[in-house]
């Protein structure tokens, strides 16, 4: 109702306005479903995640065990969040931040010319760093800037 009393039922704004809200919609549910999908994933087995992120050889062995027990929760919060719409900005600026992580991963073990497994969704469906897994990467992250940058207007509203 707050539209129509401010004329903009009508108008291509409106229209343009109501088109940015199905896409934050639909954007907010595919980033925050696939990280909640990865990170209980990760969460139901954690060993094997441990194993998926010592594949990428960047980390000491001292720090293995705390991020595979702390990035899958934090995933799985930021993706309920961002579904939920509660605190859309932030989870989606965590969603962003976590995805260029995972992107320079990627782009690292296939400048190394490393043969793993991403460690995405945990051990199902296994994907192998490459090509396919950049661009999935790349396009999340895209989705998540998308939704950090439209949700900066919501906090300046209120």
């Amino acid at each position: 109702m707050d539209g129509v009393a401010r004329g903009r039922v009508g108008d291509d704004a409106g229209g343009a306005t109501m088109m940015a809200v199905i896409l934050r919609r639909v954007l907010r549910l595919v980033v925050g479903g696939a990280f909640i999908a990865a990170g209980s994933m990760k969460i139901a087995a954690p060993a094997a995640f441990v194993i998926s992120i010592d594949n990428f050889r960047l980390l000491p062995h001292a720090g293995l065990h705390p991020l595979a027990i702390t990035l899958p929760w934090i995933e799985v919060l930021a993706g309920l969040l961002l579904v939920a719409g509660f605190w859309k900005r932030p989870s989606a600026l965590v969603c962003v931040c976590l995805m260029t992580v995972f992107t320079g991963a990627v782009v690292q073990a296939m400048a190394r010319g490393l043969n793993i497994d991403c460690g995405c969704y945990g051990t199902v469906g296994a994907q192998r760093v490459g090509w396919m897994k950049l661009a999935e990467n790349l396009c999340l992250l895209t989705a998540a800037v998308w939704l950090a940058w439209h949700y900066r207007f919501e906090d300046q509203k209120t």
